[in-house]
């Protein structure tokens, strides 16, 4: 399986070092990393394959210009020309999410599909923006289109809501979809003011430098755009969705909700009428309100198997490389069936 890769940070470096540590693991399953671009560090797209090990210490510096001459090494090749030069399988994208447009990762997804790529993605904007479009045209030409890295990192919401869960209607979706925001309501139940908590996830590397995407649940309508659409069809855009974050709830709000026996959550929900990420008390009985810290949480409301709900990691290097490795080996197991 030849794959090139969009984004080579956090992420892409997490997934590759996955791929090195488990090499002759995984029976039957033999990835080649072909081609790596990225905004920052360069190119680099070699048919027979990179060095993992020469592509992860060249990142380290900086720039892919550390990486060694090798036959056949291209360095001035764009993500385009990369995608077109027919050599690859899957495109793995996993540069950094806009969700205003999507771009440029969008039309790379598009280009992938009528070149007869599967596609794997972490980038959250292609398939918030413009799922069904995607999934139509995978579809339409035979090819996959995964995404378990998008919602929950590598927790399997996904594999859970698609395949585990097939056989059931499920009639909504609502949980914890943003690390950032419960690790800061959790600090404040337990003595933080808003703004230390916020400036403590920021040094544990939890919150940005500029937080609004996660504080305001911007990321979490991402995630509630993907989930409408894959689980009930919708074709929801941000503007249909009812927004809010937590940076309206103060101490007191925190201190008044656990007299009453409840505890703060941003619960992000979608459902087959729409979809809405707010801040909420919650009875310490539901189980979205044990999840403390950064850990994420889901809840899918079914109708053979009642509430089910899933806690795990919902970020982190090597929990959403190995959601990309798990799309992965969906991808070869469907294509070896076939």
């Amino acid at each position: 399986m030849k794959l090139i890769l969009i984004g080579f940070g956090v992420v892409g470096q997490g997934f590759a070092e996955i791929l090195q540590n488990k090499a002759g693991q995984l029976p039957g399953f033999a990835p080649s990393i072909i081609g790596v671009i990225t905004a920052t560090k360069g190119s680099l797209y070699r048919s027979r394959g990179l060095d993992i090990g020469a592509l992860l210490s060249a990142a380290q510096t900086g720039s892919f210009a550390a990486y060694p001459e090798q036959a056949g090494l291209r360095r001035d090749m764009t993500a385009s020309d990369i995608i077109s030069a027919g050599s690859a399988d899957v495109l793995v994208e996993l540069s950094p999410t806009n969700l205003d447009t999507a771009q440029p990762a969008l039309a790379y997804c598009h280009q992938a599909l009528e070149a007869g790529l599967h596609l794997v993605l972490a980038n959250k904007g292609p398939v918030a923006l413009d799922h069904a479009n995607l999934r139509n045209k995978a579809a339409s030409k035979g090819l996959q289109l995964r995404y378990e890295a998008t919602v929950m990192a590598g927790t399997p919401v996904m594999q859970l809501a698609e395949e585990a869960l097939a056989g059931c209607a499920i009639q909504a979706a609502r949980g914890i979809l943003n690390g950032t925001t419960n690790y800061i309501l959790t600090q404040m139940e337990a003595g933080m003011s808003y703004t230390e908590a916020l400036t403590q996830a920021q040094a544990l590397g939890y919150a940005e430098t500029d937080p609004a995407g996660d504080v305001e649940g911007w990321d979490a309508a991402g995630k509630v755009l993907i989930l409408a659409s894959a689980l009930f069809g919708s074709r929801l855009k941000m503007s249909d969705l009812d927004v809010s974050g937590i940076t309206r709830i103060s101490s007191d709000d925190i201190t008044e909700a656990k007299a009453a026996g409840q505890r703060y959550k941003l619960i992000a929900e979608a459902t087959p009428n729409g979809g809405a990420v707010k801040a909420m008390r919650l009875p310490l009985s539901d189980p979205l309100a044990s999840v403390a810290g950064s850990t994420n949480a889901i809840t899918l409301e079914t109708d053979l198997m009642g509430a089910v709900t899933l806690i795990g990691a919902g970020a982190g290097k090597l929990e959403t490389g190995s959601a990309i490795l798990s799309d992965l080996l969906a991808i070869q197991r469907v294509a070896g069936s076939g």
